[in-house]
């Protein structure tokens, strides 16, 4: 929106947007506050052996082995990862290892986008397209991917086209992608169909082809659909990426250090949780980047007052 378009929203409307981000960060840092003290009310409270119910642990124990301190686990990630001389804090190792599962993620889920959008396009065109793909899209999303990955990284490895060769990072992104394209095609879809009718009719009176109607109708009025549809999609990449590092093996990921930490949690059990942690401050960056696009696309998106 350029400086002019600006000027022009009311100084009111200006105000309740700002006061409305505004909220949405406070409740955000609120959660996250209120999860740290829910954490420590716990570990302070709970029993030791945790919650048993029937024989079944319904809630974890609360030894420092099983729940440590949030302290001693933010103090742990200023500590070298090991004691080898040289050695990287437990921070930066983290921090390149979540750049990389981020790349990966973030290649699945433009695969996912255009594959999405593609489906939904072809579904919104065609009615009897959309009777015959939109079960199976639903359906796909019921295949236990620890088990797909290998499956993947295996047919991959057989690809041979012309001087390319397969890399595992591939396959993971694949996987990602897997995961990244279902929100958006049915969020695509549902968004193309949402044009009112007397605008298509409008459309069909100026005798405006199916491809106008397409890029300055349908998907305008998609946008406020598709928002959602992409951070979910975002969100569904990097846990796909972190998966499918653990199925394939693939090293240097957030996800094999999850694994590679988790088996030294009885000697350091604050170690343990870096991964983990920095799995989640991943889905939320990928989450929030992609966020930006509805500031970029907030022209398109209907006020309270049009909904």
């Amino acid at each position: 929106m350029t400086e002019a378009a600006i000027a022009l929203v009311p100084p009111r409307r200006r105000a309740r947007d700002r006061g409305a981000r505004l909220r949405v960060w406070g409740w955000g840092l609120a959660g996250l506050f209120a999860l740290g003290i829910l954490w420590e009310a716990y570990k302070a409270l709970g029993p030791a052996d945790g919650v048993v119910v029937a024989g079944i642990r319904v809630l974890p124990r609360t030894s420092d082995l099983a729940m440590p301190h949030l302290w001693e686990m933010a103090g742990r990630m200023l500590e070298p990862v090991t004691r080898a001389e040289g050695a990287n804090p437990l921070w930066l190792e983290i921090v390149l290892a979540a750049s990389l599962t981020l790349g990966i993620a973030a290649a699945g889920w433009v695969v996912g986008v255009v594959v999405g959008v593609a489906l939904a396009v072809v579904m919104q065109r065609w009615r009897i397209a959309e009777s015959a793909l939109l079960p199976w899209i639903v359906l796909s999303q019921t295949v236990p991917l620890i088990a797909f990955a290998p499956l993947v990284r295996s047919w991959g490895s057989r690809i041979e086209i012309g001087a390319l060769e397969w890399q595992d990072w591939m396959s993971v992104a694949v996987i990602a992608s897997y995961l990244a394209f279902f929100p958006v095609a049915v969020g695509a879809l549902r968004g193309l169909q949402a044009p009112d009718r007397i605008h298509l009719e409008l459309m069909h009176t100026y005798s405006v082809g199916w491809w106008q109607t397409l890029t300055r109708l349908r998907f305008p009025a998609a946008v406020p659909y598709l928002l959602p549809a992409l951070r979910l999609a975002a969100a569904n990449a990097v846990v796909g990426a972190v998966v499918a590092e653990v199925s394939t093996g693939l090293q240097g990921g957030i996800g094999r250090l999850v694994i590679q930490y988790a088996g030294q949690a009885s000697g350091d059990p604050a170690k343990a949780w870096a991964p983990i942690a920095g799995a989640v401050a991943l889905g939320l960056i990928a989450a929030g980047s992609v966020a930006l696009l509805g500031i970029i696309l907030r022209t398109y998106r209907r006020s309270e007052e049009q909904a």
